[in-house]
């Protein structure tokens, strides 16, 4: 498990160290003195806390706004506010935190909100577990996969997006090099990225996940465990988790955005 611990006061964020160590001895820590920094840690690292311990009022990004970037940047991420006002309760239930607690922090509070945690997604063995809504994002036994290049990346992203349907060279290529006039050059770059993700997934033991056949590609759905498939198979946890943003980095991935917005209008 990983938490995340914010407080722009030094001694307070000793005191909620030390309470979460005390309760969660197991657990990964990181502290931040800024939501900034904390934000900048999901979004550029791709470390994707369990849980946030954070305070409210700090300077910049207050707790409130933290809060509410978290849902696009790490939707699974739960929030617990920890301040000293009172006041913020009703804005802070609007942005649909966990919980809210008075400071000091103590080790039976954190407890009970590790207690109430949801039951992580990622429980089936031998499934990638993969997040589609906001940016896209791959892992492993709860640690993020690594690509050699964010075109890897987008390559089985596109996969994932085809739901499991072999496609041509010509379409990945369109999709990863819109534009690109040189087909040549692009099933060239397609060839190497192939080779890398295969590199990657060998080293989780997941390269099984990939079809080859006729020169075509394509992912095996039963191996993939994500947000937008389940969303799919009327998940409702699944459906709640979509606000509207679907592998957002992906120019391709607009038609799906469309389709998954107008669902969820129904």
């Amino acid at each position: 498990m990983l938490i995340f611990i914010i407080d722009d006061e030094p001694p307070m964020l000793r005191d909620a160290l030390r309470a979460i160590a005390q309760a969660a001895p197991d657990a990964a820590l990181m502290t931040f003195d800024s939501a900034e920094d904390a934000l900048d840690a999901i979004k550029k690292q791709s470390l994707f806390p369990n849980i946030v311990f954070s305070d409210i009022e700090m300077p910049g990004l207050s707790g409130l706004e933290f809060a509410v970037a978290l849902k696009t940047a790490s939707p699974d991420t739960r929030v617990v506010f920890v301040t000293g006002f009172s006041k913020y309760a009703v804005d802070a239930f609007r942005v649909r935190v966990q919980g809210y607690i008075m400071k000091p922090l103590t080790s039976d509070q954190v407890l009970t909100e590790l207690n109430a945690l949801p039951k992580p997604p990622d429980t089936q063995p031998g499934k990638l577990r993969v997040r589609c809504f906001g940016h896209f994002e791959v892992f492993w036994q709860d640690r993020p996969v690594v690509f050699a290049r964010k075109q890897v990346k987008e390559l089985l992203a596109f996969l994932i997006d085809q739901e499991g349907r072999v496609c041509t060279a010509e379409e990945v290529c369109a999709a990863l090099w819109e534009g690109e006039s040189d087909l040549k050059a692009a099933k060239h770059r397609l060839r190497t990225a192939i080779g890398d993700l295969k590199t990657a997934l060998q080293e989780i033991g997941m390269e099984d996940i990939l079809i080859r056949e006729r020169r075509q590609l394509g992912i095996r759905r039963d191996r993939i465990d994500c947000d937008y498939y389940r969303m799919l198979e009327g998940d409702m946890s699944a459906v709640n988790a979509f606000r509207g943003e679907y592998m957002v980095d992906y120019s391709w991935a607009e038609l799906t955005t469309g389709r998954l917005q107008f669902r969820d209008m129904k």
